[in-house]
């Protein structure tokens, strides 16, 4: 058995699978002995489904020896969010209070995985209610980053950013409405793609109520991976039609060819007033010249900015929030999501409905302001966050500090109000921390910023997997 096939990509698994270099449970175990190397001292996957998995990659194996029809995923070991609907796994958001809330079917992410070939060999961690970028709970624990004992994983999607980017597995699910699949990516040193919005399908069967307006068309599952190519593979699985979700659209995963032109975004006007730090402005500059170096035009064309995009974040969903979310973490939430939440409405004192319904009007305007300039200038290069990785506990200091990282976290914000792709990659490390930028491409086009990152990783290299470095 080859030992180390936990670093392999989950392409390179795949094809190995189907060519009879390896087996699906050769895979699968080698997944699961990183698992146990790793995940006792990260904490990143909370619940160990390596029974089931070597069931499925059994049945992958027989699949491959009968010649059967093999998906893109085939024999892949991935994981699956707390947050999302897995049959017969606790859907517990996090929130020790929903750990009897037993998904009877799959959500359509992890429906679409398994059509695929995908193995599911664990779920992870994600903050109470999925609703802050620091991954801690009280059900679960803290997850840690593999870069630093003291770092922030990022989050949402901070178990499956760090189980990847520690070698756990290739490939895993996340979810992005304010960053959390783009800034656990950054903070742990891989690619994520938060999709456009109608990409790819999404719906919980255990769900008591729709989700709110402004969630519906902002919040989108996705993929993070150690390289671009897996992100694409995972992509193009888990976007497959599911008539649970009114807001998918058939549009093709590749679309014709546009001007390789990119425009670069770092004014402090355009990013809510923060100014980047010092890394952060160097890996902005470096990854322009990358990009210009494998044939693209960087431009000088000013875009619409986030500023007001991140701004609108805050007016649609917080009046939602108060109604809808509000008193369910009041009632179960544990004292970092309450602390959190806090500081948040401290923030953004309630408004009257017709601000609200204004509010979701404009948005009207900013989409098509940036849809026209996507037009002319088809790319965006702009920073995640304008700092380096944050320490633990960053967004429960107080309600001034709060509102800085809002302000530093522009666009993580913005992008989902625009509906549109944004996909992080990393481009190096700085100050023992790893460092990226974020590509934002027109809707639907995916395609286009895939391909731009996968620029930049071909000069950046890769930085993942990691041992945990402490």
């Amino acid at each position: 058995m080859t030992t180390d096939l936990w670093r392999w990509s989950a392409t390179r698994i795949t094809a190995a699978i189907r060519s009879r270099e390896i087996s699906a449970r050769e895979a699968v175990e080698a997944c699961l002995a990183r698992m146990a190397a790793v995940n006792p001292t990260l904490n990143a996957v909370t619940v160990d489904l390596s029974g089931t998995a070597r069931d499925a990659a059994d049945r992958a194996d027989r699949a491959v020896a009968k010649g059967e029809a093999l998906g893109a995923l085939h024999g892949v070991p991935v994981t699956i969010k707390e947050n999302v609907d897995q049959e017969g796994c606790a859907t517990t958001n996090g929130v020790v209070g929903f750990q009897n809330v037993i998904a009877r079917a799959d959500a359509p992410i992890v429906a679409n995985w398994r059509r695929a070939g995908a193995i599911i060999i664990g779920r992870t961690n994600t903050p109470a209610f999925s609703y802050r970028l620091d991954t801690v709970n009280d059900l679960r624990g803290r997850t840690l980053n593999p870069w630093s004992k003291t770092r922030t994983p990022g989050g949402s999607s901070g178990g499956a950013a760090s189980s990847v980017a520690a070698g756990i597995t290739p490939l895993a699910h996340g979810n992005d409405i304010a960053g959390s699949v783009r800034f656990p990516a950054y903070a742990c040193g891989i690619a994520g793609l938060r999709p456009s919005v109608g990409r790819v399908p999404a719906y919980n069967p255990t769900q008591a109520a729709e989700r709110s307006l402004s969630s519906q068309i902002m919040s989108v599952q996705g993929a993070l991976a150690r390289t671009v190519a897996d992100v694409r593979l995972g992509l193009s699985a888990m976007a497959v039609r599911d008539n649970r979700d009114p807001w998918w659209t058939p549009v093709p995963l590749d679309g014709p060819p546009l001007p390789k032109r990119v425009a670069v975004v770092t004014d402090t006007a355009d990013l809510a007033g923060a100014k980047l730090h010092p890394h952060v402005a160097a890996a902005i500059e470096q990854a322009a010249r990358w990009l210009a170096d494998a044939g693209y035009e960087i431009v000088d064309d000013s875009t619409p900015g986030f500023s007001r995009a991140k701004e609108l974040w805050f007016e649609m969903q917080m009046p939602e929030f108060r109604h809808f979310s509000l008193p369910l973490i009041e009632k179960e939430g544990d004292q970092g999501i309450r602390t959190a939440v806090r500081f948040k409405l401290e923030n953004n004192p309630p408004k009257d409905a017709a601000a609200y319904m204004s509010a979701l009007a404009e948005r009207a305007r900013l989409v098509r302001d940036w849809a026209q300039f996507l037009d002319r200038v088809p790319l965006v290069l702009a920073p995640i966050c304008s700092e380096p990785v944050y320490e633990q506990g960053f967004d429960i200091e107080s309600a001034a500090r709060t509102a800085a990282l809002w302000r530093e976290c522009s666009t993580m914000m913005a992008v989902p109000v625009l509906g549109l792709p944004g996909m992080a990659v990393p481009t190096g490390v700085a100050g023992g921390v790893p460092m990226g930028v974020q590509i934002v491409g027109p809707r639907f086009r995916e395609d286009l910023c895939l391909a731009a990152a996968e620029a930049i990783e071909a000069r950046a290299g890769l930085i993942t997997p990691i041992d945990p470095k402490w």
